[in-house]
């Protein structure tokens, strides 16, 4: 029997141990899509407590402890303690086996708190002591923890309104190892559907100094807001879309119906977006930028709980949109107009694992490998199974040794300790394959390999020598 969580967790053959140790494990971390809250590297943030360090906005902790029947005041509640909300997600931890977050939380124990002593409610007190005290050491302040993650560059999520202050502290004073860029996500002015979004386009008129009364405005602003993203070191932009369609028709006068307060309908809405995303997806070709489509999420599920949490609480779920069509169209546009980004794909739906794997292969081209990438799992898939279903999935309909590895997604500092998970886990695919006789046993090409998908091709395809 293997020893819990030892040096070779996840590693079954004696190549896989190989091709980790010696190979992937010393690679820095791209960090390419999270939503880390940049002032908080800018100030140098210090945890009050375990509690603040994990399960401060971390939905997926707060869902896990939900399903043990744990009242709401308990995980996100203010009327209980940071003891009491860190007691319940340590009784709720010895159920969770095969969830990721069982891995996740053992690994981080293990390299941030030097912590072997699996988490349970007969030993929260202890392990939340130790932890406490470590964190009051400045090795895990939030500017510790980057440089000891060996972590060289992370994207932030940003709105396109946002004065990017914290990046520009961040870069002046050259404390921080990492280079933190922001990431451009204009879904409040993609959201035409939504209340607030005729008062988000006069503060997206304010900051842009346009005045927004048109599509060619609207534009125009979005323009200007992606130019002072690139010259603060921006190099990717994200998406979030419900499912993934294409349609023309007249943007310019279902703006105005918007700004209006008149309803729309859902042709009109997709006929907006559909516009947006062209118009912004030529900015990005121009800036040499990464187009990121995260899609097939159903959001807040949960009516009352959306009412008294808001979004990002962890009430959604995969939806199963049929967005292929759609996302071929759009790309086609793009490129019949010479204006395809570099393009990465995130479906929350598994079943689209082979359909964008075949997609990715209609629109490669010769400026970079790899320019349309079938994206890392994401969010729900974010697991042991989702993360080699992606892998062979790619691996079976386009080019492995291409892909741009692996990200957190995540709004904690201790979660770079995914990318050692989905290293490991890579190496042991990988691993499984050469021993079965499947591909030569060259040690010095599979280490190049896994060391191009845990950082190199990151490096490569977000273009960061010019960051």
């Amino acid at each position: 029997m293997k020893t819990f969580m030892d040096e070779d967790f996840l590693l079954s053959t004696q190549t896989a141990k190989v091709l980790f140790h010696e190979y992937a494990k010393q690679m820095p971390i791209i960090d390419y899509h999270c939503h880390i809250n940049p002032q908080q590297i800018a100030e140098n943030h210090k945890f009050s407590s375990i509690t603040e360090a994990w399960l401060g906005g971390d939905h997926y902790k707060w869902r896990m402890i939900r399903a043990n029947g744990v009242a709401e005041k308990y995980i996100t509640g203010t009327e209980s303690s940071a003891r009491e909300k860190f007691q319940k997600f340590a009784e709720a931890m010895p159920k969770a086996i095969g969830n990721p977050l069982y891995h996740w939380t053992h690994l981080e124990l293990q390299r941030y708190f030097h912590c072997d002593k699996p988490l349970s409610g007969d030993t929260a007190d202890e392990i939340w002591d130790s932890c406490n005290k470590q964190l009051e050491k400045d090795e895990l302040s939030v500017l510790g923890i980057i440089k000891q993650s060996n972590v060289k560059t992370i994207g932030t999520t940003d709105d396109p309104i946002d004065d990017l202050k914290w990046h520009k502290k961040i870069k002046a004073e050259g404390k921080c190892s990492a280079s933190v860029i922001p990431s451009f996500r204009p879904d409040k002015a993609m959201r035409i559907e939504k209340p607030e979004f005729s008062e988000y386009i006069k503060k997206l008129a304010e900051v842009s100094g346009i005045e927004i009364n048109s599509m060619t405005a609207l534009e125009e602003a979005l323009a200007k807001r992606i130019a002072y993203f690139n010259e603060v070191g921006g190099r990717a932009s994200d998406h979030a879309l419900e499912y993934v369609f294409y349609r023309e028709g007249d943007a310019n006068q279902v703006l105005k119906k918007a700004l209006a307060g008149q309803a729309l309908t859902t042709e009109d809405i997709e006929i907006y977006k559909t516009a947006l995303l062209l118009a912004v997806g030529k900015e990005y070709k121009k800036h040499d930028w990464v187009m990121q489509i995260h899609y097939s999420a159903l959001r807040d599920n949960n009516t009352a709980e959306f009412i008294k949490q808001g979004p990002d609480t962890g009430f959604d779920c995969i939806a199963s949109y049929n967005c292929g069509e759609g996302l071929v169209h759009l790309l086609d546009a793009l490129n019949k107009t010479g204006n395809l980004p570099k393009v990465v794909l995130y479906s929350l739906n598994p079943n689209d694992n082979a359909m964008l794997g075949s997609i990715i292969g209609s629109f490669q081209g010769p400026e970079v490998a790899g320019k349309i990438q079938h994206g890392c799992p994401w969010w729900f898939n974010d697991t042991k199974t989702g993360m080699q279903e992606q892998l062979i999935s790619l691996a079976n309909l386009s080019i492995l040794g291409n892909f741009i590895g692996m990200l957190t997604d995540s709004r904690s500092f201790l979660s770079y300790a995914r990318h050692e998970y989905f290293r490991r886990i890579l190496c042991d695919l990988i691993g499984t394959w050469v021993e079965n006789g499947e591909y030569p046993n060259d040690i010095k090409a599979l280490g190049k390999l896994v060391q191009d998908i845990s950082y190199n091709n990151a490096h490569r395809y977000f273009n960061l020598d010019k960051a």
